[in-house]
């Protein structure tokens, strides 16, 4: 009896450690909201030597390898991966032998017993995306880069199938307006992944750099890739002087741009490279000035944020000519050169050619546009864009690429076989999926990530505003649209005003993972409330893993209106994206705060008071960021005047 009892104790010691003398798991809060998810009670617990079984590595050596380092510094503990059976491993990655058609190719099935760790999938992929899942539902700690000492590392016993609503679930990330290096770019990855997203949009020319190495070209790095250093506000900056260093950029080499495509491969990541074309082109037009058509394009310089562009109501102009010009034959070999090297580096099947906001004043006044317009019958300027478009789209494809680009490239008639990137609202997407193109939906009204997520008093300024609500609350196929056109959606981080990494994270979370939530969940899954709490509890992890983020979503939301019943006063209404919160105000100066009067209703600015002050609080604590505006800037935000002082 006494042998029995021995063998079946050891027995017993050979089996992960669970649920016993452990802290309860942390509750599920799962971005993207998979399709389906139960808790099937009990809790797993890690135990101090990890197996992970992984029987066919095909694909997989790096998300192995990644796994068992997100592991194993947090915790401390010893982690093994084996390619052989092991009946005591703590997590398995199965690949299916017979395909699950529900699953597709980045599906996943994950069940987490008191036992040990499953995960099925059809492909690679799919393993890869329930890696992630598995690692959400650990405690927030685990996003630790160092050693976190806790008594247990649990998880709540749960079974997920999970796969996305869309294919292309992209971030742009505009690294010309300011540089950021290769680790940087490779740390992006690292958070994008961990919300499911597939496409990495490389924003890689622009009038303020150039930055991919173009072997054939060597101007465009040499000169292309540099301007004068500027801080403050893009766009109002005085015109270098001749003699100010152009040493501020920067640029991939083309080994820099393998070594960054590979961690995107290894990670199921795509890369989409940009070559904004034919406006944007600054940098190109300065490092090759018998690009333009324009006389004096030899005197121009790379753009450090000084104003060069003409904005008014319904439309624009340039004060230089950043355009390549359509009817300059040189043009055009050019561009072969670049899509050349460009097609060898980017394994992905599209290119992306811009076409955004090419602003056309400069060519109405071109001997040679006007020639190549009466050659080409060609009858307005949007058609002299289309005429470019269409043959930038032969050279591409005879790289054996697709070409895609923003959806100006629609006016004057689509080439006929480029798909549309809609960032002007859905317009385009929906007249582009009606002719039978493809679409990517990116409509700056829900997915521009450069906008300010809350208050302009307290944001970095900008010209627009999207909170996170309203990105969650987007729907990327329209109506009117047959769905099988609509590729999916993405997010775009222009960085005119994104000077550095931590700025770009604010900026990026937590609206990205309302982009996730659209493009991966079923629609009929989502719910805000149920969301917002979910984002609130990735805020414990993003602090763990030290990346900044707005908390926007607690602020107040502050609305300025005219008050029709006095002469240009002005009354204010407050309110919440998040529910249940409580708003506290001052027009006395000083800073509110929960014994100060609670927002009811309507306010009306006190005839003398020359600030209102706010500040949410939840449960008796502040959770919102104090918001302070002057009287003036309210009044300006509806474009009330002064009173009107009497006559003497």
């Amino acid at each position: 009896m006494r042998k029995i009892l021995f063998l079946l104790l050891a027995s017993l010691a050979s089996l992960p450690i669970f649920a016993q003398n452990s802290e309860p798991a942390a509750p599920v809060t799962l971005i993207p909201a998979p399709v389906s998810q139960t808790l099937t009670g009990g809790v797993f617990q890690l135990p101090s030597t990890i197996v992970i079984e992984a029987q066919d590595e095909h694909d997989l050596a790096q998300t192995l390898q990644d796994l068992k380092t997100r592991l194993s510094v947090p915790t401390g503990y010893s982690v093994t991966v084996t390619q052989q059976a092991k009946p005591n491993a703590t997590i398995r990655l199965v690949l299916n032998k017979a395909a699950e058609a529900s699953l597709g190719a980045e599906g996943y099935y994950l069940s987490v017993t008191p036992q040990a760790v499953l995960i099925r999938a059809n492909q690679p992929a799919g393993l890869f995306y329930g890696i992630q899942t598995l690692l959400q539902v650990l405690p927030k700690e685990i996003e630790s880069k160092q050693a976190v000492n806790r008594p247990s590392w649990t998880a709540p016993c749960i079974t997920v199938t999970d796969y996305p609503r869309f294919g292309w679930r992209g971030l742009m990330f505009d690294v010309s307006r300011h540089f950021f290096t290769k680790q940087e770019v490779k740390d992006f990855i690292d958070e994008m992944v961990k919300y499911k997203f597939n496409l990495l949009h490389l924003h890689l020319t622009d009038d303020e750099g150039w930055r991919v190495e173009i072997k054939s070209l060597p101007r465009l790095t040499e000169v292309g890739a540099w301007n004068v250093k500027r801080v403050g506000t893009f766009g109002t900056f005085p015109d270098p002087e001749t003699d100010e260093k152009r040493d501020y950029g920067g640029f991939y080499t083309q080994d820099d741009i393998r070594d960054i495509v590979q961690y995107a491969k290894d990670r199921f990541v795509n890369i989409l490279p940009e070559v904004d074309v034919p406006g944007h082109s600054l940098a190109a037009i300065v490092s090759y000035p018998d690009l333009s058509c324009t006389e004096g394009a030899d005197k121009y310089h790379v753009r450090s944020g000084e104003k060069i562009m003409n904005w008014y109501k319904g439309g624009f102009d340039a004060l230089y000519d950043n355009t390549l010009c359509p009817a300059n034959e040189k043009v055009y070999p050019f561009l072969d050169k670049v899509f050349t090297e460009l097609a060898a580096l980017f394994p992905f099947p599209y290119i992306h050619v811009g076409g955004d906001e090419c602003a056309k004043n400069f060519w109405e006044k071109s001997p040679a546009v006007k020639a190549l317009m009466q050659k080409e019958h060609l009858q307005t300027m949007d058609q002299v864009q289309s005429y470019f478009e269409k043959r930038v789209e032969k050279i591409i494809e005879s790289k054996g690429k697709k070409v895609i680009g923003w959806d100006e490239i629609l006016e004057g008639g689509l080439a006929p076989n480029a798909a549309v990137m809609s960032w002007r609202g859905v317009k385009g997407g929906i007249a582009a999926a009606k002719m039978g193109h493809s679409v990517v939906m990116s409509p700056t009204t829900f997915f521009y990530l450069d906008y300010m997520q809350g208050d302009a008093a307290i944001e970095p300024p900008v010209y627009a505003t999207l909170r996170l609500k309203t990105t969650y609350s987007y729907e990327p196929v329209p109506d009117s649209v047959d769905p099988k056109f609509i590729l999916g959606g993405q997010a775009n981080l222009w960085t005119e005003q994104v000077y550095n990494t931590r700025h770009m994270q604010y900026m990026v979370w937590p609206r990205s993972m309302a982009v996730a939530e659209d493009l991966w969940t079923p629609k009929e899954k989502k719910n805000w409330d149920d969301f917002a709490g979910r984002v609130e509890a990735q805020f414990g992890r993003l602090d763990v893993e030290q990346v900044k983020y707005a908390p926007s979503m607690f602020d107040a939301i502050i609305t300025a209106k005219k008050d029709v019943s006095v002469y240009d006063s002005v009354t204010v209404d407050l309110a919440t994206e998040v529910n249940g919160l409580d708003i506290y105000y001052s027009f006395d100066n000083s800073n509110p705060d929960n014994f100060y009067p609670k927002y009811t209703g309507t306010l009306t600015i006190p005839k003398d008071a020359s600030w209102l002050k706010v500040i949410t609080y939840r449960n008796g604590k502040p959770i919102g960021r104090q918001i302070d505006v002057s009287v003036l800037a309210l009044q300006q935000r509806v474009g009330v005047r002064e009173p009107p002082k009497p006559v003497d």
